[in-house]
């Protein structure tokens, strides 16, 4: 649905801007790997696309209230970090297809590098709510880039973390640290939102374990519906046919094995209608 929200506050969490819009519709219909897009620039602006955003946090106050959590990397962030309270903005969601979740109690690792991590935590809520346990392995270039450690501490059983400076925690990356976890917590599903190559590696060590792997893709999202295929991937249906699809409508979540990551950004020539011709059939 298609809402005019107001800000409620705005807020900075080391590099990253925090703004909590007023959006009761989308608040009430979401679940945790949604996304929302908005229209950034004002009325008229020469901005016509809109930008993706995760959101880190639902609460019922004022009706519903969304958080999203971003970097300002071009003119659409930096004029959305600019919103201040009573501003409004215009937002469009829930959209995507959220994590599944487990239907029984498992242990359960999240991963999260940089913001992406911000996706992670409402996740993290509903699994615990389902009795699951949940550890995090949160990481970043620096530590003032490592985003929710305080919170992860919190209520996760364990908080692993990365930076590649070694400003925090462990010197390295998530991928370095995950294999000790996942052995350490007898891990039953890992859950991951990241770059795509972070999701790259996270997938491959999950696989090594045996274990699924849902992965949260960041892929630019001009309309964010469905309609305008900036947002297109390669991924391995259940009949072993690879498709291009749509990250934010079949997405932004998927089946980590699924995803041909070495192939993104590219139309692999056995996709499904590619000018190559032919599909790949996997065992």
């Amino acid at each position: 649905m298609q809402v005019t929200g107001t800000v409620l506050t705005t807020r900075r969490v080391d590099a990253y801007h925090a703004l909590t819009v007023v959006a009761p519709g989308i608040a009430e219909r979401y679940r945790p790997g949604h996304f929302v897009s908005v229209a950034v620039g004002g009325a008229h602006t020469s901005m016509v696309t809109r930008r993706a955003f995760s959101i880190h946090d639902v609460k019922a106050d004022y009706g519903g209230t969304v958080e999203l959590v971003f970097t300002t990397g071009g003119p659409g962030t930096a004029w959305l970090a600019e919103r201040r309270a009573r501003d409004t903005i215009d937002l469009v969601g829930p959209l995507g297809r959220p994590f599944p979740l487990p239907r029984d109690p498992v242990n359960c690792v999240l991963v999260g590098a940089e913001y992406g991590s911000a996706v992670l935590f409402p996740l993290a809520d509903a699994l615990l709510e389902r009795g699951c346990r949940v550890d995090f392995v949160l990481g970043a270039a620096g530590a003032e880039r490592v985003f929710g450690a305080m919170r992860a501490r919190r209520m996760a059983e364990t908080t692993t973390l990365t930076t590649e400076d070694g400003s925090l925690g462990l010197r390295g990356k998530v991928t370095d640290a995950l294999p000790s976890v996942i052995a350490d917590t007898r891990a039953d599903a890992v859950y991951a939102c990241a770059p795509m190559e972070t999701l790259r590696a996270v997938t491959a060590v999950a696989m090594e374990f045996d274990i699924p792997v849902q992965v949260a893709v960041e892929e630019s999202m001009a309309c964010g519906i469905g309609v305008c295929m900036t947002c297109v991937l390669p991924v391995i249906g259940d009949d072993g046919v690879t498709r291009m699809v749509r990250a934010c409508a079949e997405g932004p979540v998927f089946r980590g094995e699924r995803v041909r990551f070495e192939d993104v950004g590219t139309i692999p020539f056995d996709a499904l209608g590619a000018p190559g011709g032919g599909a790949r059939h996997v065992g």
